[in-house]
């Protein structure tokens, strides 16, 4: 019955009979094809062989997996920031050392141009993979003729010497062309070292200054001497740029007689001599002279960051973090012997026409934290956030971006003939999904310096203090106390 109303059906409508047949036969072979390529999906997803192998694929945050896999145009422009420090300090770090057995670094299919001796541009695919890396996540390719092995660059990326290391964040910079301004352009080395007393540190500077692009530019190097509660004393000395040396590729610095140089094993040697800014006495007496050993901890180090719009530049890295000194402290021809005491160095450069910050880094137990955030010139707009950088003995532990800091100023320091409120304490609290962490910090001494720039707030304020961490981090409890260096302006 049922076959003979069909045919019936058929035989009295036939074309649209075929209508049907046919949308219902396209309808099946769509549903085939999305099948298929759902199956094949699943597939690829499941065999890491096809995503340069070993068992977890890492990629930045928001970034889709589907136009990595085909090759989209989202993909075309994609880098990861940092990625060497990342590897070192995260992925490969002897924290992770139990649950992550090997990690390659890779790039696939990254679109570039190359241009040919003829004037002709042709764009290319590339891919970069570390061998000994790729090889040890078990995705090595077959290598028919010749050796698939790491060169020295290969090496400096995976595992520098300390030496290399300090030279790869530490070194100096040119200003580019679309820098405004460049005749306010420094860059410089600073350290800062406490005596074994904790009564009395040094902060020193070697500043390179003005348009290093032209003529128009030279050396200083400042020393501020700070008894507690006492005198603070200034030493320096102004070099043409003939008696300076620096270099874009490594960190070594020569001003005059004073320098900074990188040893073999990572460390630092500082080296500096000033009269008093009074012009009383000289580099014997009435004059600083330095020499120091300074050697930063394993890991400890902020690997840099360089801001910039509009012709304006602000970079800053850490490659002490958590330091000691050893060495001598000579004032006055009467000498102290440092050994192993508390000390840090960080490293900046930019256009500083108008600029100010926040800034502190210090010991807190068996963690360190650094925190900053800088105001471009003009910017009364808005507040830019705070970044605060946490370590522990293996290196980088969290990161976090409070909103605010909340100073109370109940403290009074003399600029001049100027007395100013300057702050007692500073809070700053932020929470990251189950992670907390709140500093509060309590100052014990402070100093301030006018900058003799027609600004809302003129001088600027370093200060000496106790922080205190807590809060909760990967579900444990988060506390710690040390001392520290701070500033900011009034």
């Amino acid at each position: 019955m049922i076959g003979q109303l069909a045919l019936r059906n058929i035989t009295y409508r036939p074309w649209r009979s075929v209508l049907l047949f046919f949308g219902f036969g396209v309808g099946v072979a769509v549903m085939i094809v999305l099948l298929s390529i759902g199956e094949a999906m699943l597939s690829q997803a499941r065999n890491e062989k096809l995503v340069g192998g070993g068992s977890i694929t890492v990629l930045p945050e928001g970034l889709d997996v589907e136009v990595m896999k085909t090759g989209g145009i989202g993909g075309l422009f994609l880098s990861i920031d940092h990625a060497s420090f990342l590897y070192r300090q995260l992925f490969a770090s002897p924290r992770f050392a139990q649950e992550i057995a090997a990690v390659a670094p890779q790039i696939e299919g990254r679109l570039l141009y190359v241009h040919a001796p003829d004037g002709e541009e042709y764009p290319v695919h590339a891919s970069g993979e570390i061998p000994s890396a790729t090889r040890a996540v078990g995705a090595a390719p077959e290598i028919i003729d010749g050796k698939w092995e790491n060169d020295d660059g290969d090496r400096r990326w995976v595992a520098p010497t300390m030496a290399e290391l300090r030279h790869e964040i530490d070194h100096f910079h040119v200003p580019s062309d679309s820098v405004a301004h460049r005749e306010t352009w420094a860059e410089w080395h600073y350290f800062n070292v406490l005596s074994e007393g904790g009564k009395q540190w040094a902060f020193i500077s070697f500043i390179v200054g003005g348009d290093v692009t032209s003529t128009k530019w030279g050396g200083q190097l400042g020393i501020t001497l700070r008894e507690q509660g006492g005198a603070t004393r200034r030493f320096g000395t102004t070099l043409d740029r003939s008696r300076v040396r620096f270099s874009t590729t490594d960190a070594n610095l020569v001003f005059g007689d004073s320098r900074v140089t990188v040893l073999p094993d990572g460390d630092y040697e500082v080296v500096a001599s000033a009269r008093e800014e009074s012009g009383a006495g000289s580099s014997g007496a009435g004059g600083i002279r330095i020499n120091l050993r300074v050697h930063p901890a394993p890991y400890a180090y902020f690997p840099g960051v360089s801001m910039g719009s509009d012709g304006f530049v602000s970079g800053y890295t850490v490659p002490g973090l958590r330091a000691s000194a050893s060495g001598t402290l000579c004032i006055d021809g009467s000498c102290e012997q440092l050994t192993d005491a508390q000390s840090y160095h960080d490293h900046n450069w930019g256009v500083w026409r108008g600029v100010s910050w926040d800034w502190g880094a210090s010991r807190a137990g068996q963690y360190t934290f650094l925190y900053g955030r800088v105001y471009p010139p003009d910017s009364t707009a808005s507040v830019p956030p705070v970044l605060v950088y946490l370590i522990d003995s293996l290196g980088f532990r969290a990161v976090f971006r409070p909103k605010l800091i909340s100073y109370e100023d109940g403290r009074t320091v003399q600029s001049g003939t100027t007395i100013l409120r300057v702050p007692s304490r500073a809070t700053f609290s932020d929470t990251r999904g189950e992670d907390t962490l709140r500093v509060d910090i309590s100052i014990e001494d402070a100093i301030a310096t006018d900058t003799h720039q027609e600004r809302a707030h003129p001088y600027f304020i370093q200060m000496k203090g106790t922080a205190r961490i807590s809060g909760r981090l990967d579900g444990t409890t988060l506390a710690g106390t040390g001392t520290g260096f701070f500033e900011t302006y009034r």
